[in-house]
C-alpha cells in the first residue's frame, strides 16, 4: 500500500459520479479516520504531550481541565498547520469540488502536502529505521519515502521534540521543588509535603513570566 489513494479509492472509481447517497457515505466512513489522522499526520501529538507537560510541572493536576487542553491544543494545531491547509484547498479540495480532479487525483495532492509538512520535521535516522524494517532499498531521497513510511517516522520524531520540550519546560519547576524542599528540611518541617507549599510559587513563577504566550509562541516557532 503506497498511498493514501489506494487505500481510500482502491479500484481506481471515479466518486465524482457516484450517487449522492454513495458519495455522502463515503464521507461519514473517512470521518472516522479524522481522530487518527489529526494526532498521526499533524502537530497535535507534539503540541498536547507540551501542554501536558506543562500542567504537570505546575503540579495543579486537573487544572486546566482535559477539555481545555484538548481543545487549546487543536486550535493551536489548525493555527500552526493553516499554510498546509490552505495548500490542501488549493490544490486538493477546491479542484475536487470543480470537477477539476477525480477523488484520488485531490487524494494524492492531499497526501504530497501532508508528506510535505512531515518531512521537514522528522529526523532522518527515524526514516532510515523505517525503510530498514521495511526492506525498502531503493529509496534515495526523503521525498521518495512511501507516505505511510513517513507517518511513523514523523510520530517518533514528534515524540522525541514534545519530550525534549517537556524538559525544558519541566526544569525551573524542578527548582522550584528543590528550594522549597530545602527550605522545610532546614526549618525542620519535614512532614509538610513540599508539593503543597511549592505549587503556589510555581504558578506565581508562571503567570509572572506569562507562561502560555511563552508556551504557545515556542510550539510555534518550533514549526518555523
Amino acid at each position: 500500500m503506497a498511498n493514501l489513494a489506494d487505500l481510500f479509492n482502491p479500484d481506481g472509481l471515479n466518486l465524482q459520479n457516484a450517487s449522492p447517497p454513495v458519495q455522502l457515505a463515503l464521507v461519514l466512513g473517512l470521518s472516522t479516520l479524522l481522530p487518527a489522522a489529526l494526532m498521526t499526520m499533524t502537530c497535535f501529538t507534539r503540541v498536547i504531550i507540551v501542554l501536558s507537560f506543562v500542567r504537570q510541572g505546575l503540579a495543579t493536576q486537573n487544572v486546566p481541565p482535559n477539555q481545555v487542553l484538548t481543545g487549546l491544543a487543536m486550535f493551536l494545531s489548525i493555527f500552526i498547520m493553516k499554510p498546509t491547509f490552505e495548500e490542501i484547498d488549493t490544490t486538493a479540495l477546491t479542484p475536487y469540488l470543480q470537477k477539476q480532479k477525480t477523488g484520488p487525483e485531490a487524494i494524492q495532492a492531499t497526501e504530497l502536502s501532508l508528506k510535505k509538512f512531515m518531512l521537514r520535521q522528522t529526523r532522518k535516522q527515524d526514516i532510515a529505521l523505517f525503510l530498514h524494517m521495511g526492506g525498502q532499498k531503493d529509496v534515495q531521497v526523503p521525498e521518495d519515502t512511501p507516505f505511510f513510511t513517513v507517518v511513523p517516522a514523523f510520530v517518533i520524531s514528534e515524540l522525541k521534540t514534545a519530550f525534549i520540550m517537556g524538559f525544558c519546560i519541566y526544569l525551573p519547576f524542578l527548582m522550584v521543588d528543590l528550594v522549597v524542599s530545602s527550605v522545610l528540611t532546614s526549618m525542620g518541617m519535614v512532614m509538610m509535603p513540599p508539593v503543597t507549599i511549592s505549587a503556589p510559587f510555581k504558578i506565581l513563577l508562571f503567570v509572572l513570566a506569562d507562561g502560555w504566550h511563552l508556551i504557545a509562541h515556542a510550539l510555534a516557532a518550533s514549526y518555523g
